[in-house]
């Protein structure tokens, strides 16, 4: 009996594993035909025509329209192609910064369905629990969106701060009063939905990696630069990273030594030099024990790039100071981690040409840059796309394999 039990039980896990690679096929290269399947997952025809038989059975997966061949001499019938069934489930993606948060429903096939958009302060979280903010704006979109909502399966958020290494909660964040509040719990408890909690940072080197297929599989560094100084980092198309909690805390490595007080409380750290605040303080040369704005409101960091671009001493030295902490950041990095590309996301990005030489200058300063050259160095203007992207791509590649690929 204990071998008849151990070959059915083996007999799943193959079974499992093939859809598994199936859905993560359709996931990475979009809708494809059985013969491209059987290419991409090394499974044989005849089993990608049964995996296929039966997702389209359990509606996961569709056939589409067949499609025109690209070269119009082939000879036969144009392939048809299975793409995964849009209808079938959907994801609730929850971001959350320093100065907005914002929902997003997105159907199976990563279509967005409907957004609600919010903008936080400091005393947001303190007037309204997290829990409740949170359970209030998905109600909103579930109301919004009854037939979508009726199939929903998957609670997930983007979140700054340090992750709990045992449990999926909040240790610290420079968003006001959300942290060490049981907000993921409780929201899986009221909506008895699974809730996942993501590091931003994280999540910016996946959807960069999704964003740019020639960055699959190469060792890239996403800095993100804005409201916090934060980092994704993947090493050869993997996420680098303790875990889910992992990432880094690349904003704050310490800069200088009992330097510029940063929103976390050290003093020193990247981030009081480099974010926002750390800008318009050193801009107007507040000094440097003052206690960080707990936000800076996007059109007065804006402005400040204007001032900068239009000549104004005080700003270009402001934003100087910010690229030369980020290059020096980058340069010890670089110490034990030598990505061949380093992409500047966030608003930040939008002043990336008054930090690029301090930057570049720190960064040619250091061994590993003097014998390897230089890397890439580009700004992202817009940090949210790879922040969603990376959200909506480990969510539903969640739901590919754990829900769907088990599926019996």
């Amino acid at each position: 009996m204990c071998g008849l039990a151990r070959n059915v039980s083996d007999s799943d896990s193959v079974r499992r594993q093939n859809r598994g690679l199936v859905l993560g096929a359709l996931r990475v290269q979009g809708p494809m035909s059985r013969t491209a399947l059987a290419a991409a997952t090394g499974l044989s025809h005849a089993s990608i025509t049964a995996i296929t038989h039966d997702l389209i059975v359990q509606q996961i997966i569709v056939d589409l329209e067949p499609t025109e061949r690209p070269d119009a001499r082939g000879r036969g019938r144009p392939a048809t192609l299975v793409g995964f069934n849009r209808r079938v489930g959907t994801a609730a993606l929850f971001e959350i910064d320093v100065n907005r948060a914002r929902i997003s429903l997105v159907d199976y096939g990563g279509v967005l369905v409907d957004r609600i958009e919010t903008p936080l302060t400091p005393r947001t979280f303190a007037e309204t629990r997290p829990t409740q903010f949170l359970a209030d704006r998905l109600r909103q979109l579930k109301e919004r969106n009854p037939a979508e909502a009726s199939v929903l399966q998957r609670v997930a958020i983007s979140i700054q701060g340090i992750l709990d290494r045992d449990e999926p909660s909040l240790r610290w964040s420079p968003i006001s009063h959300i942290a060490d509040t049981p907000f993921v719990a409780e929201l899986s408890a009221e909506f008895a939905l699974p809730v996942a909690l993501y590091k931003r940072g994280r999540l910016l080197a996946e959807g960069a990696r999704w964003l740019d297929p020639a960055l699959s599989d190469a060792s890239v560094a996403t800095v993100f630069v804005g409201s916090t100084v934060a980092m994704g980092m993947t090493f050869r198309g993997k996420i680098l990273g303790r875990g889910e909690e992992g990432a880094t805390e690349f904003g704050h490595m310490n800069h200088l030594p009992n330097g510029a007080l940063c929103r976390c409380g050290m003093r020193g750290c990247i981030e009081a030099y480099a974010s926002d605040y750390g800008v318009l303080r050193t801009a107007y040369s507040v000094p440097e024990t003052a206690t960080p704005a707990p936000a800076v409101p996007p059109q007065e960091y804006e402005g400040m790039i204007a001032r900068a671009e239009a000549g104004n001493r005080a700003a270009t030295h402001a934003f100087n100071t910010a690229g030369r902490a980020i290059g020096f950041g980058l340069g010890r990095m670089m110490a034990v981690f030598d990505p061949s590309h380093i992409l500047v996301v966030g608003p930040g990005a939008r002043a990336f040409s008054l930090m690029k030489s301090e930057i570049l200058a720190a960064l040619a300063g250091t061994l590993i840059c003097h014998v390897n050259g230089l890397p890439q160095v580009v700004a992202y203007r817009d940090e949210r796309e790879p922040v969603f992207k990376g959200l909506m791509m480990k969510t539903l590649n969640d739901i590919d394999q754990t829900d769907f690929a088990a599926r019996a």
